[in-house]
């Protein structure tokens, strides 16, 4: 799978965007012209935290701070 191409600007974004994945969804839609559906959900042990695995080839996680974070493949990914 590719990685989503993600606009400059767009992860900043991200921290306006509500901490509900309908919300997430919402704004990824928007952001790549298209549906945008969630492959699974997982948790991270690197994180402490669910890691939302996006079709877009991205995954989204919510920080401390209760804001959206994009969390690229490399780090997300486990290997099998």
């Amino acid at each position: 799978m590719s990685r989503g191409f993600v606009k400059e600007g767009d992860a900043d974004q991200l921290k306006d965007v509500a901490a509900n994945r309908t919300s997430l969804l919402f704004f990824l839609k928007r952001e790549n012209g298209g549906p945008v559906y969630e492959l699974r959900t997982r948790y991270s042990e690197k994180y402490r935290k669910e890691v939302h695995e996006m079709s877009d080839g991205l995954g989204y996680m919510l920080n401390d701070g209760n804001q959206w974070q994009i969390i690229l493949e490399d780090e997300h990914t486990r290997k099998k």
